[in-house]
């Protein structure tokens, strides 16, 4: 979803918790029949650890004469992390990678160097409505990862580790959470985590990331006495341990990691800590320098003139 236009998102109201800092409250943009909302980056905010790209999909129905179909386009310096709560996604790319994502899965793929590719529905689901929601976010790469070899990982549902206590359970997608590690790969230290919790639930969320924040998909939380609706990115401050808590029940993710300690920039797919590594990556698309997709030749993505 990575080339959809959209503005920043905006800081939130004033608020009391010590704990928050900085609330953004993602702008909301209709994609051919489903919502978007973009959270990071914002002028306020470009990365929480390693992430520097947060899209929340949907929740939506495609009517029967509508499909998802995000044309081939390039990456570099970037790894994506696409996972669904509902609906499912063919991914395609310059690998030769073939493979359809469903909801719980997780979906990794690196750019490194450059990949180009497609994010479509699939043939067999066209032709009646179909549901979408879930999530894509861009993982910066460390210095010494920028310029790797590509390569794309999928992990299964069924593999990712599952918690469950206290009035809160969840899975475990990236990194290490209640005592727990994800065998998803990572570059960088970094915690990704999908969190319920059930009415009068809590999670603490420790202090050991540098760097964390939530977004909360549904319901409303608490934090030292303060109520977030659903839609809002909490950044929280670092060092110390938040406790999550709600009363009617919610659904959140963590995110998070260590900083990566060296400026990133991004324009339009392109992430580098580089600005002439980016402007070689625009003439090297433009040019058509990158691969192709197989399977997914005939369209693509021009470079954005703006």
């Amino acid at each position: 979803m990575s080339f959809f236009p959209a503005r920043d998102p905006e800081p939130g109201d004033a608020f009391s918790c010590d704990a928050i800092e900085l609330m953004v409250i993602p702008n909301a943009r209709d994609i051919g029949g489903f919502e978007v909302r973009r959270a990071l980056p914002t002028a306020r905010r470009r990365l929480v650890g390693p992430f520097i790209f947060f899209d929340r999909m949907g929740p939506a129905i495609l009517r029967a004469d509508q499909a998802l179909d995000v044309r081939p386009h390039p990456h570099i310096g970037l790894a994506t992390v696409t996972y669904l709560f509902d609906g499912k996604i063919r991914h395609r790319d310059s690998l030769g990678t073939e493979m359809v994502i469903e909801p719980g899965d997780v979906n990794l793929m690196t750019a490194g160097r450059g990949i180009v590719h497609s994010e479509r529905s699939p043939e067999e689901l066209r032709g009646h409505p179909m549901s979408i929601s879930g999530l894509q976010t861009w993982l910066a790469l460390p210095d010494s990862k920028e310029e790797m070899a590509p390569v794309f990982e999928h992990t299964v549902r069924g593999d990712l580790p599952v918690f469950d206590g206290d009035g809160a359970s969840g899975r475990l997608v990236m990194g290490a959470f209640q005592g727990l590690a994800s065998p998803v790969k990572g570059y960088s230290d970094t915690l990704y985590a999908d969190v319920r919790l059930d009415a009068g639930g809590s999670v603490q969320i420790p202090a050991n990331a540098e760097e964390r924040a939530i977004y909360v998909l549904s319901g409303h939380v608490v934090i030292a006495g303060d109520r977030f609706p659903s839609d809002r990115l909490l950044v929280f401050r670092p060092g110390d341990e938040i406790v999550v808590s709600s009363e009617e029940g919610a659904h959140f993710m963590l995110f998070g990691g260590a900083s990566l300690g060296s400026k990133r920039y991004i324009w339009w797919n392109f992430v580098s800590s580089s600005k002439e590594r980016i402007e070689q990556a625009k003439e090297e698309w433009r040019t058509g320098r990158f691969d192709i997709v197989p399977g997914d030749e005939e369209e693509f993505v021009p470079l954005p003139q703006a």
